[in-house]
């Protein structure tokens, strides 16, 4: 896989909620490292994509079985679904430069392996299949990181830019890449292929090796790898927006993954064409796919997000359906540019909404999800379409499958798409907890209590108010929350939550965002003593070394 399924964007600006005009996509390139990375990148998608036609086409040699063709996209798409999380962990607490490096590395190997093995004549579909779940594994690490450096390449004002940007360069090289691969494929050998690939993988490393990033610096330790992973997780348990965009991505690809599974079936049994027109169907694909990049940014300011992502889907499902009873050569390939365009409007839509939707110390994690729905939706859909095509055919598997992502939209009733104005995710600076010794950061659990006094006749109001309060508790690593109200004391009501550790509660405080602010604030506004709200904490002394510090630094 390559180095990136399309740019990202960054986080709304601290001056506000006003979506600023977007720049254009020679302002963003006029940074001289995003338009390195990005030309980089386009030599390894090039790569990719011509690794992927040479997969395809040498497993229909191989094997004549449906299903071990389809299995080609679900061995290169299933790591997504099994690593992405821990990869989007490590995006957010280790250096990311240096963790693409090493993903980039990975994937020279592993494809400069199945070159080898591939023109000594060794290579089996089983060994075929283990070599391209190597490079699914290799994408999966750098996939999260790579979207994750965006902001620190771009501005806010120049986030359509980069997503038109990195779009046409993505797509560029769907168009190149099949069709070049078709080429090499007929003419040179499938090992060819693989060895171009693997060294399209050198020109991302050159770039990101001279790449003197800036590092972030915090008094507080790194996150440890499973307690990110599990603050990701329940970010996203408690995320509406970015729930909605996980939840519309997964039902949009469960269905249009049938287009990846069978088509090289498609083009090879009923369309009767060789590796370079199975090429030549992906660089179509590819050339609708970079027009749409090239009309987003004109799309977005005249439509909404919600709008497009489902006008294109919609678009998808017709077209692929005609993809499926169509014998007519030339107009298969502008059908295959139609479908293009449509995929690229629908996930660039959705990738945008997913990290408008996040703040920044969560990024990684909340794009590996994504990565997760993409990617798991690709694999398990594979799965699913080689095995009807495989019981009936593969005009039927596709028939199906169009009916399914028709059917996708339904979710736009449930989830809608945030807007830019929506949330206010600029960082927001808040106290330290005022203790009165030093506290051992590993010691917890922490019992955080807020105290009101609100009109009794409120108390309905109020209580609807702090569910937004409860919400953003959970999403920023609370894993207990209530709110109680006292027996002998009318209006007096107690939010109670609960925190891992100490330091678990102190990155609670760093990862607070200006939307966070607005939400108190209305919960506040119900408080009506003259004094604010009484916030206590207490601290689990279950850990005797932990409490023995404590007291010895306080007697100090």
């Amino acid at each position: 896989m390559s180095s990136s399924i399309v740019f990202g964007g960054s986080h709304p600006a601290s001056r506000g909620n006003q979506p600023q005009p977007p720049a254009s996509i020679w302002q963003v390139l006029s940074h001289r490292l995003f338009f390195w990375l990005t030309l980089a990148s386009l030599i390894s998608n090039i790569g990719t994509w011509m690794q992927n036609v040479g997969a395809a086409w040498l497993m229909t040699s191989l094997s004549p079985s449906p299903l071990m063709v389809a299995l080609i996209q679900t061995a290169s798409s299933l790591p997504i679904v099994l690593i992405a999380l821990p990869a989007g962990a490590l995006a957010d607490i280790v250096d990311r430069r240096r963790l693409l490096l090493f993903s980039q590395g990975w994937m020279l190997v592993a494809a400069g392996t199945l070159a080898g093995l591939t023109i000594a004549g060794l290579t089996t579909p089983w060994s075929l299949l283990i070599l391209s779940l190597a490079l699914g594994i290799g994408s999966a690490l750098n996939a999260p990181a790579w979207q994750a450096i965006i902001p620190e390449l771009v501005t806010r004002e120049e986030m359509t830019g980069a997503v038109a940007a990195g779009g046409i360069s993505f797509n560029a090289a769907r168009a190149i890449g099949p069709a070049l691969g078709g080429i090499v494929v007929a003419y040179a050998g499938v090992g060819i292929t693989f060895a171009l690939n693997a060294a399209s993988f050198l020109a991302v490393m050159a770039v990101l090796y001279q790449w003197d990033r800036a590092r972030s610096v915090s008094v507080m330790p790194a996150e440890r790898i499973l307690a990110a992973i599990r603050a990701g997780w329940r970010y996203t348990r408690h995320a509406p927006h970015l729930q909605a965009v996980l939840v519309r991505t997964a039902a949009f690809v469960v269905g249009s993954s049938a287009l990846w599974a069978v088509l090289p079936l498609l083009a090879q049994r009923s369309l009767r064409l060789n590796a370079a027109g199975y090429g030549g169907l992906l660089a179509c694909f590819g050339v609708g796919a970079m027009t749409s990049g090239a009309l987003l940014p004109y799309l977005g300011r005249h439509y909404s997000r919600n709008t497009i992502a489902g006008g294109a889907a919609a678009g998808f499902a017709a077209i692929s359906a005609a993809v499926a009873v169509v014998r007519i050569l030339p107009l298969e390939f502008v059908l295959m540019a139609c479908l293009g365009g449509c995929w690229t409007l629908t996930l660039t839509t959705f990738n945008i909404a997913a990290q408008l939707s996040v703040p920044i110390w969560v990024q990684g994690r909340a794009l590996a999800m994504y990565q997760i729905m993409v990617q798991g939706g690709i694999a398990g859909g594979s799965v699913v379409w080689g095995y009807v095509a495989q019981r009936s055919s593969v005009p039927e598997a596709l028939l199906i499958a169009a009916l399914g992502t028709a059917a996708s939209l339904l979710t736009m009733l449930g989830y809608k798409l945030a807007a830019d104005g929506d949330l206010d995710l600029s960082p927001l600076t808040l106290p330290a907890p005022v203790t009165v010794g030093e506290i051992d950061p590993d010691s917890g659990p922490v019992l955080v209590t807020v105290e009101y006094l609100i009109d009794p006749r409120r108390a309905v109001q109020f209580a609807d108010a702090m569910r937004s309060v409860r919400g953003l508790r959970l999403r920023d690593g609370a894993v207990f929350w209530g709110l109680f109200f006292d027996a002998a004391q009318k209006g007096r009501l107690i939010e109670y939550f609960v925190v891992e550790s100490w330091i678990e509660h102190l990155r609670q405080h760093e990862r607070a965002v200006s939307a966070d602010a607005e939400i108190l604030a209305v919960a506040r506004a119900f408080h009506i003593a003259p004094h604010p709200p009484v916030t206590s904490h207490q601290i689990s002394t279950l850990r005797a070394d932990s409490l023995a510090r404590f007291q010895q630094s306080e007697s100090t």
